[in-house]
């Protein structure tokens, strides 16, 4: 790479064509269509396929002047530690690598070129002259939670805390017996903030999807779901139960004093200048409330249809799907297996001046700028059916309906595609087949099914394997039985898993993708339809016109070393059943 010197405040195509990321000619071309078009040429030079985000974000660094570090090796003493308070060197995500005392001259490391913020802390706080480098982000969180030892010590210094606090030690045995007074002055204390924002931001770190607090008769526990699977935390003592779950009920401005009925609230965050949404879901349990929070962080969720993990056949069907002028587009699937990132990834894409969006969701997950977003609430009959009628005056060329629950939403969706809009839904089928049999069961009629039914994309979400310690294995007769099939079917294909490292807390994996099957009515599939045939027969003539079943789908991902044979085995179903 040439002196920082050389590409400090170039303009950025100039500062990738230096580093040999990109051509003379692809810059031209971005440019050009930069004139036609607008846009970030670093953006466009991206969606062109010339330059890989991590290149990018190095340029931009670079011309900014930053330069880019390698960590590895790197001493860091613990002068340089005492130099950068724990708390912003992970929440700011800095890591101190040089540090004079006499000068008071320091040199973190960061991931992002834009984290002013932490900067302006050092600064403001100390009265340090600081200098920042940009280094290799999952390396940089290694070696802050290293150097910090954030989780463990903490957490265990934290519950030390807790044991002790006197006016937590009143509430053993208390049970259901505790006054607002006591419930608010709890939420307050000092150890139990503590707990809560540091079970948060190790939450956020790991990328984990939610947090659980669930009391038991004699015990309290603590987890957490990364990439779908729960891990348990160090557990608190069980009689602070009361104390975590008002805490919460104070954050999200919910009613501390009722304890008999479920509640629903939200907080929002700010961690490394990032706006992260909690979702809380607060449920009365025989011991206590249990409480679950849903973490929404924007920056981790990656709403385009290029980074879902389809093949490039079914992103192209899908694409051809999402771009028709009218009809409804279905996709189903369990909770939690991404339907709302796709539908979210396909808005994304539509989503151009020319054309006028609407959602009406339960709840609105992300809010997505240009995109008209409705929650509906029940409490005040404001029902998805309810919001769709009214959502049709507003002259909509393409809607989202969150879910289609019954006869009345279903009804209104397709009154909406047959007067000329893209309907957008979900449902909750097993397969892509079996979201004709719901539609039928909710009580619309095959005729109207077929009239407006376009397509529909079934999917799930598997591990990826973790590219750090991803390790080649030949699979045992068993494992191949799962997926009936014999060592034959497999002969000179390549199996891979995760053997485990620091990178992916020792599981193997790291990150999801989808798997995904798609489903397209012909006029012959529509005739079988009105003739009332099985999901069975319609499995079968769908595959039959090439349609990619979940299994198949899996199997792809697991031959291109992406996951593992457990990991399509659980999540899909076989051919026949």
């Amino acid at each position: 790479m040439p002196p920082i010197s050389e590409l400090k405040g170039r303009p950025i195509g100039r500062v990738l064509t230096k580093m040999g990321k990109v051509t003379r000619e692809q810059v031209v071309e971005a440019l050009d269509f930069q004139k036609r078009k607008g846009g970030a040429l670093g953006r466009i030079l991206m969606d062109l396929g010339y330059v890989k985000e991590a290149d990018l974000n190095t340029g931009l660094a670079a011309q900014r002047g930053y330069e880019l570090v390698s960590l590895e090796g790197r001493n860091i003493t613990p002068e340089m530690v005492k130099a950068v308070p724990s708390q912003i060197a992970t929440t700011q995500k800095v890591l101190p690598i040089e540090f004079d005392p006499a000068t008071k001259k320091l040199t973190v490391a960061m991931a992002s070129h834009d984290n002013f913020r932490a900067l302006d802390d050092l600064r403001q706080q100390f009265g340090y002259t600081v200098t920042a480098v940009l280094a290799d982000p999952e390396v940089l969180d290694k070696l802050i939670a290293k150097t910090y030892q954030t989780a463990a010590d903490n957490l265990a210094g934290i519950l030390d805390e807790l044991n002790n606090d006197e006016t937590l030690k009143d509430l053993k045995g208390r049970g259901e017996s505790i006054d607002i007074a006591t419930a608010s002055e709890m939420a307050d204390l000092a150890p139990v903030k503590k707990l809560i924002n540091l079970v948060l931001l190790q939450a956020i770190r790991d990328k984990a999807s939610d947090v659980h607090f669930e009391p038991f008769e004699d015990e309290f526990k603590m987890r957490y779901r990364i990439d779908g699977v729960l891990y348990e935390m160090m557990p608190p003592p069980a009689h602070i139960a009361a104390a975590i779950s008002s805490r919460v009920k104070v954050m999200a401005n919910l009613d501390i004093a009722e304890r008999r009925i479920p509640q629903d609230g939200r907080i929002e965050l700010n961690v490394n200048n990032q706006p992260i949404d909690l979702r809380v879901s607060v449920l009365p349990t025989m011991f206590g409330e249990s409480v679950v929070m849903r973490v929404l962080d924007r920056s981790n969720v990656s709403l385009d249809l290029d980074k879902l993990g389809m093949r490039d056949d079914d992103l192209h069907t899908l694409r051809q799907l999402i771009h028709k002028p009218n009809g409804i587009v279905i996709v189903t699937g369990p909770t939690g297996s991404g339907k709302t990132t796709t539908l979210y990834s396909a808005l994304r894409e539509l989503n151009d001046p020319s054309s006028k969006l609407i959602t009406a969701e339960d709840p609105v997950e992300y809010d997505i700028d240009g995109i008209i977003q409705c929650q509906i609430n029940p409490g005040i009959e404001m029902t998805f059916a309810k919001i769709l009628r009214s959502m049709l005056r507003q002259d909509p060329d393409v809607i989202l309906v969150g879910e289609i629950r019954d006869k009345e939403t279903a009804e209104i969706a397709v009154q909406a595609s047959l007067t000329g809009h893209l309907v957008f839904s979900t449902l909750h089928t097993n397969d892509a087949p079996s979201a004709i049999a719901r539609l039928l069961d909710l009580g619309l009629e095959p005729f109207l099914v077929t009239a407006t039914l376009e397509g529909i994309v079934a999917q799930r979400l598997v591990r990826r394997i973790c590219s750090k310690c991803k390790t080649e294995y030949v699979p045992s007769e068993e494992q191949l039985m799962e997926l009936e099939l014999r060592p034959d079917d497999v002969e000179g294909r390549v199996f891979w898993y995760g053997k485990g490292c620091e990178i992916c807390n020792n599981t193997g994996y790291k990150g999801r993708q989808g798997i995904y099957e798609i489903m397209l009515l012909d006029d012959e599939m529509r005739d079988q339809i009105i003739q009332h045939a099985s999901t069975q027969i319609l499995r079968m003539e769908a595959k039959k016109r090439g349609m990619r079943t979940l299994r198949q789908s899996g199997l792809m991902a697991i031959y291109d070393g992406l996951t593992t044979i457990e990991e399509v085995v659980r999540e899909t179903i076989t051919e026949d059943a």
